[in-house]
């Protein structure tokens, strides 16, 4: 017999969401209520009959609630092997009673530090009583029912009614699964903020993380492989597409959210001043541009390499429109994400019903703080986000002639956009929109052909009497080892380079830039992307 009648239950939540329903069901059923402080008085308040803890234990709660169920008489009630004869001749000698249900959740530790409180108010929302409440219950779950989650009293109460008040030996390891994930989680925030906040380690000794499960993808990168999404168990700080309204469309895939997560991370980086536009395939931008409306930013981007573009990702930093929607669904996209749209914008992607698009109430900034993990074969690499940005001070012109106002400009934004294109990068650009891009390739003079390839393409596809290289700031995401990448922009027509330097051969390259009367500029800083 696997099914364990609830006799006796203890409850201890900072959390009260949900509280009294529970403890009406268990009443209900005959259970005795056994709860601490505030618990108790929530219980009370909606008409329950409920025992103290310090009426179990014969041990008043004192120093501020810090010592309340660290007890004996509650230990001994939840760890009991009730079969053991041993055990049940100790409950028997010592009055401790068995404990059959537990309902903890903990002090909102997580929450206490997001509000920027203060390190003693910190230091007291860590919990002490309930995790081990939790794990002694867990441990046991042969016998003891333990239930972590608000989320689960709506289960338990189904148990208990399918059961006449009993749960199953199933149900208990479940619960009991979830509630072991609940202190590990709940460990691994405290241990990070006093590693991290508290002890200012940029790289812990111990690097500990918790994430929760969403949901699972009906595959990975590729058909035969699983996929799921998880967020920081403890809540996260930045929102990004899991926190995401989807308002239409088919579920999302692995490569959905990648891409996605590519294109939201690039359009961050424009900020809301002015509509941008990022088109992305494969996590490489094929498309940015900015300009004086949504529209405009759209055409002007899919217009760098609209055949890239098809069965795309498309993000904008401003709420979608009505004709931008319209525009946008002239082509097959996959994902659309945006921080808004209107009436019309809805209207015209509800005829593309396997569109997903994706509102975001917050955008993500393009500079925040966090660690990167790349899972190794035996190990994992970490290293911090690559915030580095651009300031005046930086740029060092190192050609005879001097770039124009515009050309400067120009290098700004495609320095911006070759941040998030995979190395090796080249990126062309010219008045604020992509004239091409090279992305990925194994040295980087061929990454300068291919956007000037794509560039070409584009002319004759909308009959320019010449490609927006022409003109042109060119960006290189790293130096380049040799001139011949720098011809192949100087042949594609850019009349200014911006590029880190730093190679033994920069006097050959600066060279090849005054020879063909560009102006180059070094940064000091490369933005490798792998």
């Amino acid at each position: 017999m696997t099914d364990v009648t609830i006799r006796r239950a203890l409850l201890s939540v900072s959390d009260k969401t949900g509280l009294a329903d529970l403890g009406r069901a268990l009443a209900a059923h005959g259970v005795e209520l056994v709860s601490t402080g505030g618990t108790a008085a929530a219980l009370r308040d909606a008409g329950l009959t409920v025992r103290d803890i310090s009426d179990l234990t014969g041990f008043p709660e004192m120093m501020d609630g810090r010592v309340k169920t660290l007890h004996p008489k509650v230990h001994g009630g939840l760890l009991a092997v009730r079969d053991d004869p041993a055990h049940a001749a100790s409950m028997a000698e010592h009055e401790i009673g068995a404990i059959d249900l537990v309902v903890v959740n903990l002090y909102p530790f997580a929450a206490t530090v997001a509000k920027g409180a203060g390190r003693e108010e910190v230091i007291e929302n860590i919990d002490i009583g309930g995790p081990s409440m939790v794990r002694s219950a867990a441990k046991n779950h042969h016998y003891v029912t333990i239930v972590t989650d608000p989320a689960d009293y709506g289960v338990l109460i189904e148990a208990l009614e399918a059961t006449g008040g009993a749960t199953s030996l199933d149900f208990r390891k479940a619960m009991a699964a979830k509630a072991f994930a609940a202190t590990a989680a709940y460990d691994a925030a405290i241990a990070q903020w006093f590693a991290v906040t508290d002890q200012q380690q940029h790289f812990p000794h111990t690097l500990l993380s918790a994430s929760k499960l969403v949901s699972t993808l009906r595959y990975g990168e590729n058909p035969h492989q699983s996929a799921a999404l998880y967020v920081p168990a403890q809540g996260s700080a930045v929102k990004g597409l899991p926190q995401a309204r989807q308002l239409q469309g088919k579920e999302l895939s692995y490569n959905n959210y990648n891409d996605a997560n590519a294109a939201l991370e690039l359009i961050a980086e424009f900020g809301t001043d002015k509509p941008a536009v990022v088109i992305v395939k494969h996590a490489n931008p094929c498309g940015v541009a900015v300009a004086a409306t949504p529209l405009e930013a759209w055409k002007a981007a899919l217009a760098c390499d609209s055949v890239s573009a098809f069965g795309g990702i498309v993000a904008l930093n401003t709420p979608l429109d009505g004709p931008t929607a319209e525009a946008i669904c002239e082509i097959f996209t996959e994902v659309v994400v945006a921080p808004g749209a209107d009436d019309a914008a809805l209207t015209a992607f509800a005829r593309k019903k396997n569109l997903r698009l994706l509102v975001l109430d917050e955008m993500p900034s393009a500079n925040r703080s966090g660690l990167i993990t790349v899972p190794i074969a035996g190990g994992v690499l970490v290293q911090d986000r690559d915030n580095g940005a651009l300031t005046d001070d930086m740029l060092q012109v190192v050609t005879k002639r001097q770039p124009t106002e515009q050309e400067l400009a120009d290098c700004r934004f495609a320095w911006t956009v070759a941040k998030h294109v995979k190395s090796n990068a080249i990126v062309y650009a010219r008045e604020g929109v992509t004239a091409g891009i090279g992305a990925g390739q194994m040295n980087r003079r061929d990454s300068a052909r291919i956007a000037a390839v794509k560039a070409q393409e584009a002319a004759e596809t909308y009959g320019w009497s010449a490609p927006r290289t022409v003109g042109s700031a060119v960006a290189s995401d790293a130096f380049f080892p040799f001139a011949d990448g720098l011809l192949a922009a100087v042949e594609a027509g850019a009349t200014a380079v911006i590029q880190p330097g730093g190679s033994i051969r920069d006097d050959e390259v600066i060279a090849a830039a005054d020879a063909a009367g560009l102006a180059m500029v070094f940064t000091g800083m490369r933005h490798f992307r792998h």
